[in-house]
Order: C-alpha cells, then sequence, then structure tokens
C-alpha cells in the first residue's frame, strides 16, 4: 500500500459518529443475507448472470458470502421488474446476489427499489462510486460524493421505500478529487439508513490505478458505527484475508481480481483444465444467448485481459496472441486444447 497524504477534515474530528443531518435516520432494514466475509462486487459489463452464475457454481455459500448485479441505471421512472428479472437471471443459489441501482432521480429510484424487492431481490445497493463521464453528468455514481447531503437523501428515500423488506446498501468511491471527506461521506450513508457501507479505496479521480490506500477503508470503518466492506487493490485470496485484519472492515469485496480468478473467494489454485473449462462455458452460454460467436469471443478476451487462473495465460506476451486472435474457431480450439491436454496427464497419471 501507498502512504496515506489525506487529512480527515479537521470540522468532523470532535465528532466521529456525528450524522450529516439532524433527522434520525430510518429504522434498521432486514439484516444482511450474506453467507460470508467474501463478496463478488458488482461490475458493469461482467457480473450479468453469463459469469456471475459460473461463480456461484465453483464456490460454497461459506467460501463466497454474495454477489451483486451490474448496476441498473435509474432515470427518470421505475425500472420494470422484468429488467430485474433479467439481471438476476434464471437460476438460484444459496449464495444471495443484490440488485445494484444507480440514479439521481428519488421517487424513480423508490419505485425501481419496491419493484426489486416485490421480484425477489435480497438486497438494494446504491451506487455512489461509478466514474463514467456518462454517470458523472447525471451527478449519479461516484458525482454524488460531491454532495454527501443529496447521498444521505438518496439512501434515506429507497429505505423508507422498501420499508425493512430488505437491507439497503451503499458502495462509494473513497472521494471524488480527494479522500479528506471520506468520514463526512461514510457518514451520509449511516445517517441515511443504509445497512452496510463499502468503501472503494481509490477516488474518482484516481480511477483504477495499481496503487491503493487501505488507510482510507480503515478511517470509515472508524467513522460509523455499520459494518463496512472494504474493495479495491485484492488480487489473492490472502488479500482478502489481510484486507480485513488491516482495516476492521467486516467484509471485503473483490472485483477485477475475480475477472483474473473465478477462484479467489475459496484460494482454491485451478488446474488448466477447470480454467479453460470456465472459460469454454461462458462462451457457450453467450453464444446459446446471442445466437452467434462473434461476439461471445470478445466477452471471453475481456476476460482474458486480466486472467491468470491455471497457466491458461503463460506470460504477457502470450496474453497477446490470445487477444489479438481474429480466427474465433481457432480461439475456441486452442481452449479446448488446454483442456484436453490436462485431462490427458491426469489420466496418465493415474495409469
Amino acid at each position: 500500500m501507498t502512504p496515506s497524504l489525506d487529512r480527515p477534515a479537521a470540522s468532523l474530528a470532535d465528532a466521529p459518529h456525528a450524522a450529516v443531518s439532524d433527522a434520525a435516520a430510518p429504522r434498521s432494514a432486514a439484516a444482511l443475507p450474506f453467507t460470508g466475509p467474501w463478496l463478488l462486487a458488482p461490475m458493469e459489463g461482467v457480473t450479468a448472470p453469463s459469469f456471475r452464475d459460473l461463480v456461484l457454481a465453483r464456490h460454497s455459500p461459506s467460501d463466497l458470502g454474495g454477489a451483486f448485479t451490474e448496476f441498473i441505471r435509474v432515470v427518470d421512472h421505475g425500472v420494470p421488474k422484468r429488467v430485474f428479472l433479467e439481471h438476476l437471471g434464471p437460476r438460484r443459489f444459496p449464495i444471495p446476489v443484490g440488485v445494484q441501482l444507480m440514479g439521481r432521480a428519488v421517487d424513480a429510484l423508490m419505485a425501481s427499489a419496491r419493484h426489486a424487492v416485490e421480484v425477489g431481490a435480497p438486497l438494494v445497493d446504491l451506487n455512489f462510486g461509478c466514474p463514467a463521464k456518462g454517470a458523472l453528468r447525471g451527478c449519479a455514481g461516484s458525482g454524488a460524493l460531491r454532495d454527501p447531503c443529496g447521498m444521505e437523501e438518496v439512501v434515506r428515500a429507497v429505505v423508507q421505500a422498501v420499508d425493512g423488506a430488505v437491507p439497503v446498501t451503499a458502495k462509494i468511491r473513497a472521494g471524488f478529487d480527494d479522500a479528506r471527506d471520506i468520514e463526512r461521506l461514510a457518514r451520509a450513508v449511516e445517517a441515511g439508513g443504509a445497512s452496510l457501507l463499502t468503501v472503494h479505496c481509490r477516488t474518482r479521480a484516481e480511477g483504477y490505478q495499481p496503487e491503493v490506500d487501505w488507510t482510507r477503508i480503515a478511517r470509515a470503518v472508524s467513522a460509523v458505527t455499520i459494518p463496512v466492506c472494504g474493495n479495491g487493490g485484492i488480487d489473492t485470496h490472502d488479500d482478502l484475508v489481510r484486507m480485513r485484519r488491516e482495516t476492521g472492515a467486516r467484509y471485503a469485496m473483490v472485483g477485477r481480481g475475480a475477472i483474473a480468478d473465478p477462484w479467489v473467494f475459496s484460494g482454491h489454485r485451478a488446474t488448466p483444465a477447470e480454467a479453460a473449462g470456465f472459460l469454454l462455458e461462458y462462451y457457450r452460454y453467450l453464444v446459446s444467448c446471442a445466437g452467434e460467436p462473434r461476439s461471445p469471443v470478445k466477452r471471453v478476451k475481456q476476460l482474458l485481459r486480466y486472467w491468470t487462473a491455471g497457466g491458461v495465460v503463460r506470460d504477457a506476451a502470450d496474453r497477446l496472441t490470445w487477444l489479438r486472435e481474429e480466427d474465433y474457431g481457432a480461439f475456441v480450439a486452442r481452449l479446448e486444447a488446454i483442456g484436453a491436454e490436462d485431462r490427458d496427464a491426469d489420466v496418465l497419471e493415474h495409469v
């Protein structure tokens, strides 16, 4: 970790648990449904059922405690129930999958949250962390970090909308341009009545830079009484354990680390056959939905940009050969060959 260069806001230092507003927080919602401390992060374009379900199917509830849909954008009206059903997918697992919403239109968010509950979502998460320009233009995602009081109002409204049926949680970045006000942001989420705060330890300005500062998560933990989930800079199973130990966070969330190694939550070291099998199953699922192979291969390549599991990608040069392959039949055949070689080796070992 890089050392912290941020200083807490002086005006809040003497009130570590003060709410942003004078209004009392709404009554607590249902208990958090997570089955363990490790969570799969919501990721746009990744955590659709096609990827998420494959990860869930490979873990026990004790190894992976929960997951989320990719964010569902809420604009000027409630999101229809059918959209939530599409994002949740047809399969159900003992591991809970929460619905994540992103928007600033309070009435539309409230209606959307009710619809999510009505189709069976076990929790509603609010996205205050997305750094995309489209989100910023609408003052949604990390754009909301510039207005802690407005963020509190959004959380409060959604908590009231679900009326205790499910917990409402919120995900923030450490700040917009810097992390000086992370305590204030954390308290705003708590004051709104959220049951959990997830802190991505990078600011909006830092994007997805390699360096991370987990002391920002520890500061949020110290500022609130609700559980905190830490996010950012987790690449291995050991990192999950270390984050909780170093920050005091009750939960730890993995994003791109789970794209690199979907087994990161259990610490299982995938064989080449297991790793290639995951990618092939993902590809075939996408083909069954899209009806043609070109786009599914591009989606598999999206995973291979980060992939480390099972030795499928040997080094940086080998990664480029995967990403530059334009013959889609050859691309799939190469994955199939890796799985076959590993199975053949296992058979010979036991002869």
